[in-house]
């Protein structure tokens, strides 16, 4: 083999995937009104995940947040934030299927910069910066565009359902 070839040759780990919704779903079991990742656009197992949520003005939150000026509310765009870390986790981990769930155990260091309205999408990136068989720590942000709605670190637990 040479090094030409040895450099084209990844392993199977290293390749993006992508998932629509249907593969979501599988691996969250989050459903409607609460589930807040419609796409995987990328996701390195082991590594990282870039997702979307697709904000629409017929999300049940913006009747009451707020009339006449709707916004995406922050603990909303942290939870999508920590549903595209648990599809990052559960295929990882290698836990779907397994009766075993993605528990949200902490925020850290939340910053909300720029407000999020019907018709954005929302591009939510998370990576690992601690990863063990029970707990993991992320780091996250859900950008619009090149500017920064928000951004923080969580930790999750892998547990029975």
């Amino acid at each position: 083999m040479t090094s030409e070839n040895q450099a084209s040759e990844t392993p199977a780990a290293a390749q993006p995937l992508a998932f629509d919704i249907t593969r979501i779903m599988a691996a969250l079991p989050h459903r409607y009104p609460l589930l807040l990742v419609d796409r995987v656009v990328e996701l390195v197992i082991n590594e990282r995940i870039h997702a979307i949520k697709a904000v629409s003005m017929n999300e049940q939150f913006f009747q009451g947040h707020f009339p006449g000026r709707p916004i995406m509310p922050g603990v909303l765009q942290i939870e999508a934030l920590a549903q595209a870390a648990g599809v990052l986790a559960v295929e990882s981990l290698g836990l779907a299927g397994t009766g075993k769930l993605v528990y949200f155990m902490a925020i850290e260091e939340a910053k909300f910069r720029t407000p999020v309205l019907p018709g954005c999408l929302l591009d939510l990136h998370v990576e690992f910066t601690q990863k063990r068989s029970r707990v993991c720590k992320f780091a996250g942000r859900a950008m619009l565009g090149d500017k920064i709605a928000t951004e923080c670190s969580f930790t999750a637990m892998i547990a029975d359902a």
